[in-house]
């Protein structure tokens, strides 16, 4: 009886996980987990768990404030790097800005924290309304942002669409005071990990 229930209780769950893939590559947009929870009438908390599932099986699932959205396949290429970027927290807006008017998706946020080591939150920023979201979401929220914790130092996995263009970015930030370059990977420049 044990193996029956435990057999019936896989199946669901694989039901449930290919449910949500299958709505997920159907949107343009995030689906949030208390929508898949109302869909699939179970708890958020059983979807957490299966997108953690989804995603330790490979699946590019990315978790925004928004909800749940697949990866796309474009954002899967070679033009996904590391850009390591300073500036204090008022310009944030002004940095976000420029990057999605040059075409670059900013995916997410990064610090190399002293004492717990990276620290990260999914942005998936992709045009002037994400942006605006966000910052709304913020402020609503009160919320700070991770470069606080490491004096304006952080990183963001960014999507270009050229070298070119993300270099007409970083040109655009430095005209603002906000220094930006690309990333070896994480703590090999942050000020945090230099002696």
């Amino acid at each position: 009886m044990k193996k029956e229930k435990k057999n019936y209780h896989t199946a669901a769950r694989e039901a449930r996980q290919e449910q949500i893939l299958d709505w997920l590559s159907q949107l343009e947009k995030p689906l949030s987990g208390q929508e898949l929870a109302n869909r699939l009438d179970v708890t958020r908390q059983v979807i957490v768990h299966d997108i953690a599932l989804l995603k330790s099986s490979g699946y590019p699932i990315l978790s925004t404030a928004r909800g749940y959205m697949l990866m796309k396949e474009e954002l899967s290429s070679k033009h996904v790097l590391l850009l390591e970027v300073f500036h204090r927290p008022d310009q944030t807006a002004s940095e976000l800005y420029i990057l999605v008017d040059h075409g670059v998706a900013v995916l997410d946020v990064q610090v190399a924290h002293p004492l717990y080591g990276t620290l990260s939150g999914t942005l998936d920023l992709q045009s002037r309304k994400d942006v605006e979201h966000f910052l709304q979401q913020a402020k609503n929220t009160q919320a700070v942002f991770l470069s606080s914790l490491t004096d304006g130092w952080h990183f963001h996995t960014v999507h270009v669409p050229s070298n070119i263009r993300l270099q007409e970015a970083i040109s655009a930030l430095a005209d603002q005071g906000i220094e930006a370059h690309l990333a070896n990977g994480l703590n090999k420049r942050s000020p945090l990990t230099r002696s």
